[in-house]
């Protein structure tokens, strides 16, 4: 089949690499911008653009895909991704993280007799967080199980009808991190199931998505990083997994911006000490034990500013931490 492309980041880059080597032809990708990025502030291009410029499949990356928007040149840009898409030869859409809202003249380009429409990739279990960081929310909220749909899209957010629908675990020990890797590997197998049933000429059930239980992912920023220890060990764990790796969940001691990037529950008796939220009850040979406001979380792995991830005990003693003296600062 003929396909056009919209993506941006390795979970899009992942399932576009199968499309292709599964024999399909990509003959236009849809990625942002380039972006500055890393301590030198350069350009970088996105895992999509990177993988078609790779294969010479033609890329355009538009700012906005509304031709009404009041900027020029953004017009232009909108209009030619416009004008590419009517012109050329294609049997369906491929959607998956482009950070753009799809228009509906856009829809209705892909939705033109004899094509099959547009198809997201979505790392969730729809009608559950619908949005931007559907994989950290279900990990900070504490889901057992997420999953990817297929979903044939409507102008709405996330509301089209879902054609395939495959489940996954979230483990105790799960991060953003490892969750997102295992379901861009599921995202690729479930969209090359979709496009070579629709090769096979096979129907798609369209299944109208629940009313109830619509939850909404909202977009993860860095001013959330910040560990309130007054929270529960648990829900503290599930921060710091859920943040890694952006923005890093954060804590501030001896003036420093402290990263935490992973941790987990101790089993119950490991440690015998209380003290006050945010301060240090001791240490382990995988971490240390930091008081929460109910429980006690076991921090595993730390980072300085400007150092190298380490082992939370190495990098506290470092720090010339001493147990139920050095204390994390809480937020206010």
């Amino acid at each position: 089949m003929k396909i056009v492309f919209a993506g941006t980041p390795d979970f899009a880059a992942q399932a576009m690499r199968t499309i292709y080597s599964a024999g399909h032809e990509i003959v236009l990708a849809l990625t942002q911008p380039d972006r500055r990025a890393g301590r030198g502030m350069h350009f970088q291009v996105s895992p999509v653009k990177e993988f078609a410029l790779e294969k010479n499949i033609p890329v355009l990356q538009p700012e906005t895909l509304k031709r009404t928007n009041g900027d020029p040149q953004k017009q232009a840009l909108a209009q030619e991704v416009h004008a590419q898409l009517s012109t050329i030869n294609f049997d369906a859409m491929v959607v998956a993280a482009y950070g753009l809202i799809l228009p509906q003249d856009i829809l209705d380009i892909t939705q033109r007799p004899g094509r099959h429409g547009s198809f997201n990739i979505h790392a969730s279990l729809l009608p559950r967080w619908r949005g931007a960081a559907p994989i950290q929310r279900a990990i900070e909220s504490g889901d057992t199980k997420t999953g990817i749909c297929i979903m044939q899209m409507d102008a709405g957010l996330d509301t089209g009808d879902t054609v395939l629908i495959n489940e996954l675990e979230i483990t105790p020990e799960e991060t953003s991190s490892t969750l997102n890797h295992r379901l861009a590997k599921l995202g690729a197998q479930s969209i090359i199931e979709t496009l070579n049933r629709l090769q096979e000429g096979k129907d798609l059930v369209r299944t109208p998505q629940e009313t109830n239980g619509v939850t909404y992912a909202e977009k993860i920023l860095k001013s959330e990083a910040e560990i309130d220890w007054s929270l529960s060990a648990h829900e503290i764990d599930r921060q710091i997994r859920a943040f890694n790796p952006f923005p890093g969940a954060t804590s501030n001691a001896q003036e420093l911006s402290l990263k935490f990037w992973s941790s987990c529950i101790p089993k119950a008796g490991a440690v015998s000490k209380a003290g006050r939220p945010g301060e240090v009850l001791g240490f382990s040979e995988k971490g240390a034990y930091v008081q929460c406001g109910k429980g006690v979380i076991e921090i595993l792995e730390m980072q300085k500013p400007g150092g190298k991830k380490m082992n939370a005990s190495l990098c506290l003693q470092a720090l010339g931490c001493r147990e139920q003296v050095f204390r994390f600062q809480t937020k206010e």
